[in-house]
């Protein structure tokens, strides 16, 4: 990410049209937690969101993920409806409490065996897994410990992650580490909104550092066991805007920048953490031992990239720059943004093989079809507006392999609980019965033709 103005132009004027490559990976994400369910089945451990959910006042709506979608229970339904939209690609994340659920120690076998059953199904299907060793649901017996603020937890890591890879490595050969450290280390520990609920700077200038190692310790452990699996890591990005050119709102553009994204993005390229932001945070850095920067730095075969919208700051609070749309969440729409940050990322890190991790909006969804389908129309034009951008990209060389639009099921949106609706496919809240909505049925057509339109 560059400290500098983030332009709103693109490269050139859209065709009517944009093709993708033939061989582009098109697909759909979810995580464990937001879709499993089964939340104590089969010797499931305790996680770090089972306990927060069951705290008053952290969830918007009080609900919580004991049941989700009930896809522990309906993996073959779920994969049947990949299937059906034509995905020929699936990201997931594996609960680690599931595999291992004091978080060391014994495996789960019945854990392993869901998930067998989940790649299983989907190599059946012709869908490619993409599973994500963590995303967010530590097991609680390792938060008593400390949690990400203790080195401990990044070794744990490994070795969960080890244990899972000689499992399912038969079968599946790439491999995501972790998903957004930002989120993992900030929400989790200075804003106090995800779990475990903290709040304290110093826990999440040392969290970020320990999920990092732990991505690092992660990548060595899967490639000691086959050298040929891929592994990756996903980063969510928030292109900062200024309002205005002063130098007061060029330097908390800076400071933001490297706080949210550069954080992550620099030590991963080999260049430690940003300085300029470090030392206005007060950081000593005692977390980071000799070797640590190393193992974090190691390359990465594939780097994925989570993307809903850009951030303004302002030399006077509560000044704002000329916005979009926004989605339900309040998030700006603005797709062009997501255009610069891929060439961006191309131009000052040269990550190889970009792949879209999460792209895709919470909108109200109160409009139906005559047959009762929900007409999300403006999800359509967010989905439009941002693939478009991305064919752009590629067409100027960036090396985009492809996109995972977020997500496939209506789920559990963390302390939004169950409000906000990303998915592409309608969950019925008490039946739990799955209905694709329009932009299912949109991407689909897309996917089979690999070529967008216009509109």
């Amino acid at each position: 990410m560059s400290t500098t103005t983030i332009s709103t132009a693109t490269a050139s004027e859209p065709p009517s049209t944009r093709s993708f490559p033939v061989d582009f990976v098109w697909g759909a994400a979810t995580s464990s937690f937001q879709i499993e369910g089964a939340a104590t089945a089969d010797g499931k451990g305790e996680s770090i969101w089972d306990r927060f959910c069951a705290t008053a006042g952290t969830i918007v709506d009080g609900s919580d993920g004991t049941t989700a979608c009930d896809h522990y229970h309906r993996v073959a339904d779920d994969v049947a409806l990949m299937a059906d939209l034509g995905l020929n690609a699936y990201r997931f994340s594996i609960a680690w409490p599931r595999v291992v659920p004091n978080g060391t120690g014994e495996a789960n076998p019945a854990g392993l065996d869901f998930y067998d059953r989940l790649v299983d199904e989907l190599l059946a299907a012709g869908i490619t897994p993409y599973p994500t060793l963590y995303h967010w649901d530590l097991p609680q017996a390792l938060q008593d410990r400390g949690g990400w603020t203790d080195r401990a937890t990044a070794e744990a890591f490994a070795d969960y992650a080890a244990t899972t890879v000689r499992r399912l490595g038969d079968r599946v050969t790439r491999w995501t580490t972790v998903n957004e450290p930002y989120v993992i280390a900030n929400l989790g520990h200075l804003t106090g909104e995800h779990a475990p609920g903290h709040r304290d700077l110093g826990e999440a200038l040392a969290a970020s550092h320990h999920v990092l190692l732990g991505h690092g310790l992660a990548r060595r452990a899967i490639k000691e066991i086959d050298p040929a699996h891929e592994v990756g890591i996903v980063i969510n990005f928030t292109p900062v805007t200024p309002v205005g050119d002063s130098p007061f709102a060029r330097d908390r553009q800076r400071v933001v920048d490297e706080f949210e994204n550069r954080w992550y993005t620099d030590p991963l390229a080999g260049r430690g953490y940003p300085a300029f932001t470090t030392e206005r945070l007060g950081w000593d850095q005692s977390e980071v031992l000799p070797g640590d920067l190393d193992l974090i730095a190691q390359p990465l075969d594939f780097f994925g990239i989570n993307f809903y919208t850009r951030k303004f700051v302002a030399a006077i609070e509560g000044e704002r720059g000329e916005r979009g749309a926004d989605t339900s969440m309040g998030w700006e729409i603005h797709p062009p943004a997501l255009g610069d940050l891929l060439r961006r990322l191309d131009s000052e890190y040269g990550f190889p093989r970009l792949f879209i991790t999460e792209n895709g909006a919470a909108m109200p969804d109160t409009e139906r079809d005559p047959d009762g389908r929900i007409a999300d129309h403006d999800r359509i034009d967010y989905l439009r507006g941002h693939l478009d951008q991305v064919a752009g990209a590629i067409a100027d060389g960036v090396p985009i392999d492809g996109y995972f639009a977020w997500s496939l099921l209506d789920n559990f949106e963390w302390a939004w609980g169950y409000g906000p609706k990303f998915g592409i496919v309608e969950v019925d809240p008490d039946s739990l019965e799955r209905r694709p909505k329009r932009s299912a049925l949109w991407y689909a057509d897309l996917i089979r033709s690999g070529t967008l339109p216009a509109d």
